[in-house]
């Protein structure tokens, strides 16, 4: 008896870790979504008024402008941000004696230290990268990039403010390890504001006047965004920089040289941020191959329909699923990384045969970690989460979107432009885009330096297939951008297979089970979303119907949501649970479709 409670209160410090990291999880997800849905808002009804009077030539510009920031700032700092990612959790925990507290706060700041210090990487590399992407934009530009007024001052400004943006990521390496997520939303939705504004005021000035600024308004706007952003992070993270015992310069730290490289830089997070990088830039070029695809083979114009189709039709995928991807993937690090390692023998092995036979023998030699169920747990909630949200998207979006996007941009994108029909097709690709980024964030969280180079040859091999099929859709068959889409579905679908088959055996490997049935949607819910799918389609008047036919869609998908949140309100209830810290792991393990095995 005396051991059965000498165990239970050696757990209870472990317990209340899990709750901890879950219940920052929960708050970081809040903070991180209602600043993507604020800052999104702001943007969506700036973009209102450029819209009207911008060209689709300028639109296709802005988004060539775009594409090479986001190239830059992805191969400078993606694979650093995963590393650091996955150093484990910074939480304090209480019922510490003085001593124990002073040491740990010692041991995080040298922590926190060594991750500024690995995020000097993508300053250093920011401007070699800014300038490779810029000889490549510039080697062969089409005749309409060079007609454009002021595209190479707009150029210059964009990767000024791309290396300046880098410029932050210290500042950013110290809010993710201490999860400040306050303080990210706070630098955020200011630099966004700022962004907003010059990108409005500087387009009207320029329009009112006769101006012609070309591009320059987005370059600068990006310029106000990257400067805001360093202000705001900089101010907010150096009082605590001073305050806690560490620097935001490039400092040395006194170790064995097994650990650290050039007394700086931590060999372990360094060597896996090595190992991320050829990962990071072929996920880069699997997530904007669209982008890329499309400058290449179409026209300023379709380019321009296309990014504004895409951008509608995104709103969503960077207002909740990309909050939930980041605040997830610091869960999954955090929890996973105290979960021992299987042997050797078993993580290496694939067959089926063998995968029963561990999670036979594990079963039997003891029970699953207590952190890997609860990993477990999070990630089948989410994903059922992200199921029913992908059945009211598959079967009413499609129809809902084409009428609503004449009456945002003007009837210059109506039914004649192609753009209605393109964002149509994109609601069957946002559920991809949720599944793949969550599936993808588990990966990434757990997955070793062996299993993440596979990971980088699958992609490869993704990469050259994804090139392949849209070169024959948009080269050789001119499918255009409804083509597109398609090809960015495929893509979305074969890496959402190989990402699930790496998850489910990961943790069948470790006695756990992980199958379709514990996170889809009931069969009532789908016949349902069927019906009232068909109904719409057989009574729809197109992207012409105007503002009735928008009505009619919100009457059927609205009585359809609420027959869904009711044939799912005792899953929904559960999950309601998920953002009071007290109750995180209670409300998990009571849901009964989270069964091992």
């Amino acid at each position: 008896m005396a051991r059965r409670d000498a165990s239970s209160e050696k757990d209870k410090p472990e317990t209340g870790n899990v709750q901890s990291i879950l219940a920052k999880s929960a708050r970081g997800a809040s903070f991180l979504i209602s600043l993507q849905i604020g800052s999104r808002a702001l943007t969506f009804i700036v973009n209102q008024i450029l819209v009207r009077f911008l060209s689709p030539e300028l639109l296709g510009i802005s988004s060539q402008l775009e594409l090479f920031s986001v190239t830059v700032l992805t191969f400078a700092r993606e694979s650093i941000r995963v590393a650091l990612g996955r150093s484990g959790d910074l939480g304090q925990e209480d019922g510490k004696t003085e001593k124990s507290k002073t040491a740990e706060s010692y041991g995080q700041a040298r922590k926190v230290q060594e991750a500024i210090n690995l995020s000097y990487i993508a300053i250093l590399l920011g401007p070699f990268i800014a300038t490779f992407f810029s000889w490549l934009y510039w080697r062969n530009p089409e005749p309409a990039v060079l007609a454009m007024p002021c595209i190479k001052e707009a150029f210059a400004v964009y990767a000024a403010a791309t290396i300046l943006e880098l410029c932050m990521e210290p500042c950013f390496a110290v809010a993710a390890q201490q999860m400040l997520f306050s303080t990210r939303a706070t630098a955020e939705a200011g630099a966004t504001f700022t962004r907003c504004i010059v990108n409005c005021g500087l387009a009207a000035w320029a329009s009112r006047t006769g101006l012609g600024l070309g591009a320059l308004p987005f370059a600068a706007g990006q310029l106000s965004y990257a400067l805001v952003l360093n202000l705001a992070y900089y101010s907010h993270t150096y009082p605590r920089a001073s305050r806690e015992g560490y620097s935001l310069g490039l400092s040395s730290m006194q170790s064995s040289s097994s650990t650290l490289v050039a007394s700086r830089l931590p060999r372990r997070s360094l060597n896996l941020a090595l190992n991320l990088y050829a990962q990071s830039g072929l996920k880069h070029i699997l997530t904007q191959g669209d982008s890329l695809l499309i400058a290449m083979f179409t026209s300023l114009r379709s380019q321009g329909i296309y990014a504004l189709a895409s951008n509608y039709g995104s709103l969503l995928a960077r207002m909740l699923f990309q909050p939930i991807e980041e605040s997830s993937r610091g869960v999954f690090s955090s929890l996973c990384s105290q979960i021992p390692p299987v042997s050797s023998s078993s993580t290496n092995s694939t067959s089926p045969r063998t995968t029963r036979n561990s999670k036979k023998s594990s079963s039997s030699a003891a029970e699953p970690h207590p952190n890997l169920l609860t990993a477990h747990r999070y990630l089948v909630t989410v994903l059922r989460l992200y199921s029913l949200l992908s059945t009211l998207l598959f079967f009413v979006a499609p129809t809902f979107l084409p009428p609503l996007l004449p009456l945002l941009a003007g009837f210059r994108f109506g039914a004649s432009s192609g753009a209605p029909r393109v964002l149509g097709l994109y609601a069957y690709y946002l559920p991809l885009l949720a599944f793949n980024g969550l599936l993808e964030a588990f990966v990434a969280a757990v997955a070793s330096p062996e299993q993440l180079r596979t990971q980088a040859v699958a992609m490869m091999t993704l990469s050259a297939g994804f090139a392949a099929l849209g070169w024959g859709v948009l080269g050789w068959a001119d499918g255009g951008a409804e083509g597109l889409v398609g090809v960015n579905g495929v893509n979305m679908g074969v890496r959402i297979i190989w990402s699930y088959s790496f998850v489910r055996r990961w943790f069948q490997m470790r006695g756990v089970e992980l199958s379709s049935t514990q996170f889809l949607p009931k069969v009532l819910v789908v016949i349902l979303g069927v019906a009232a799918a068909v109904g719409l389609n057989l009574t729809s008047e197109g992207p012409d119907g105007g503002f009735l036919e928008l009505l009619k869609v919100v009457g059927v998908g609205g009585t359809y949501g609420l027959i869904m949140l009711y044939l799912e309100r005792g899953f929904l209830i559960d999950c309601y649970g998920l953002l009071k810290p007290a109750a995180v792991c209670p409300q998990l393990t009571s849901h009964p479709s989270y069964s091992t095995i």
